[in-house]
């Protein structure tokens, strides 16, 4: 039994390559993650920002002063919604034991070599305050050497062939001046030996020089973003430039003519002394409407205020008529419309003699108001049991060719009357017609002959009757009464047999009244 026991695990190969598996995948996954930072391994996390990301990649090193004290986990882009800059979030994995770093910690890019792969320095400053875990070194700690890969790349094919003709140029320059600048050398010894005190000023930390180059590398930074707009400004002064050289001509031609408009102003000024003259008077003529104008100041601003208002109203008509001007005119390249156009024309054109024949008879004569009128009278007779049309049966009188019976000619003689068994001869068998009276129109005679029409005794008439004949009574209703009696000068009340006093008025009230 004991001896079954202590070779049991020794015994079992399954168990003993189960172990070694198991020890060679996490050695593994150990060395993989190594550059990212070993599992359960306390650190000391914050983030740095930086104008670029200048080729730094996560898992490159962060190193203070030389030694390598983390690394670089992750790099991400940030926008500031205030400025809309875009700057780069380097976060960093950093050993505790250098925690905490002051809060005035800068950061540096640098190159590890030539090749181009790069880390991130930490210089610590000297503020008492910690940096938290977690907390940003801002931007303005940051900053970001040119490298020479980027100084190399300044020189493009464009920038060589440049300064290959640049060379050139000054090889001709200096081209059989030797001797003029072995001279300038010797000449330039003093300065040189003068220099010497003016460096050792300039190299002293009191001269701040360090912090000039900082100020120069932060005006730099700032006018990076805006070097588009700069350009475009230079670019813009060029069109400007151009522009004004153009017209330099005109204005060398305005220039020239100066001594001339001087000399007319010189002869022009005495003459224009009379208008000063009168322009100051007027402007005392006009201090008391000034003075008056402060007591209504207040009322005038009020009334511009509303004018104000009325005019934003008006503004937003003219813009609802702007598009009913619009609708208009659509409606009036529409050819139906034309065609329409040219119907009404020609029906107005048909219908003008009529108008012309009908509207005296309600402008002269008022016989569409009477006829309404008499109308609603023919029917208001009240019977009991409602209205009635009043009628009257007229028996035509007898006698030759009376209009009772069918005649050869129209009735023109005496009529017989049998009364009581005896007969009696009465003159009343006499047609009086008026197919067309006059009604004012035009070529009629200014009267009203329908309905006022007048006939001579014992006599035949068939036609208009002369104007002595006819009655001058022209019924008008209560708007004529206004019209004649207020509005139709004293020539036309009398060409129509009214005269503009107080009796027409009293007639048509009469009248109105029955």
């Amino acid at each position: 039994m004991n001896r079954r026991r202590g070779s049991s695990l020794a015994g079992s190969p399954l168990l003993i390559g189960a172990i070694t598996t198991l020890i060679v995948i996490v050695a593994v996954f150990l060395s993989y993650n190594a550059n990212n930072g070993l599992p359960f391994v306390p650190t000391y996390n914050i983030k740095v920002a930086l104008p670029q990301a200048s080729g730094l990649q996560p898992s490159n090193q962060v190193r203070i002063g030389g030694t390598r004290v983390g690394l670089i986990s992750s790099l991400g882009i940030h926008q500031d919604p205030a400025t809309g800059r875009v700057t780069t979030i380097a976060k960093l994995k950093l050993e505790k034991k250098v925690e905490p770093l002051p809060i005035d910690t800068r950061a540096i890019v640098l190159s590890v070599s030539a090749i181009g792969l790069k880390y991130l320095e930490l210089e610590k400053g000297v503020s008492t305050q910690p940096l938290k875990p977690g907390r940003t070194i801002p931007i303005s700690q940051t900053r970001e050497p040119v490298d020479i890969d980027q100084l190399f790349n300044m020189f493009d094919k464009k920038t060589r062939f440049g300064n290959q003709v640049s060379l050139n140029n000054f090889g001709n320059g200096l081209a059989g001046r030797g001797l003029g600048l072995n001279n300038t050398i010797h000449e330039l010894r003093p300065l040189v030996t003068n220099a010497v005190p003016v460096l050792h000023n300039l190299a002293s930390p009191a001269t701040g020089l360090r912090e000039f180059f900082i100020a120069l590398e932060r005006a730099a930074s700032q006018a990076a973003p805006v070097a588009a707009q700069q350009a475009a400004f230079f670019s813009e002064q060029d069109t400007f430039f151009a522009a004004w050289a153009s017209v330099s001509r005109s204005l060398e031609e305005a220039t020239e003519g100066g001594p001339a408009s001087l000399e007319q102003a010189t002869h022009s000024l005495p003459f224009e002394a009379p208008l000063l003259e009168k322009s100051a008077e007027f402007m005392h003529l006009l201090r008391p409407s000034a003075h008056a104008l402060r007591t209504v100041a207040r009322p005038l601003g009020q009334a511009f205020q509303a004018g104000a208002v009325n005019l934003k109203a008006a503004t937003n008509l003219n813009s609802r008529l702007a598009e009913s001007a619009l609708a208009l005119q659509s409606f009036g390249q529409n050819p139906i419309v034309s065609a329409g156009l040219e119907d009404l024309t020609q029906t107005l054109e048909y219908g003008n003699p009529l108008f012309a024949g009908v509207a005296p008879a309600q402008a002269f004569c008022n016989y569409i108001t009477l006829a309404f009128r008499n109308l609603a009278s023919l029917t208001s007779e009240n019977v009991g049991i409602g209205t009635l049309t009043r009628a009257g049966l007229v028996l035509a009188p007898s006698g030759p060719n009376n209009e009772g019976y069918p005649s050869s000619a129209p009735a023109n003689g005496p009529s017989v009357e049998h009364l009581f068994g005896s007969t009696a001869i009465i003159d009343n068998n006499h047609v009086h017609a008026v197919p067309y009276p006059n009604v004012g129109g035009p070529g009629q005679a200014k009267v009203c002959e329908a309905g006022n029409e007048g006939y001579e005794k014992g006599k035949a008439t068939i036609g208009n009757l002369p104007a002595s004949l006819v009655a001058k009574n022209r019924e008008i209703t209560s708007r004529s009464e206004n019209l004649y009696g207020e509005k139709y000068p004293a020539s036309t009340l009398k060409d129509l047999g009214l005269a503009k006093t107080k009796k027409v008025t009293k007639k048509a009230r009469k009248g109105k009244r029955k």
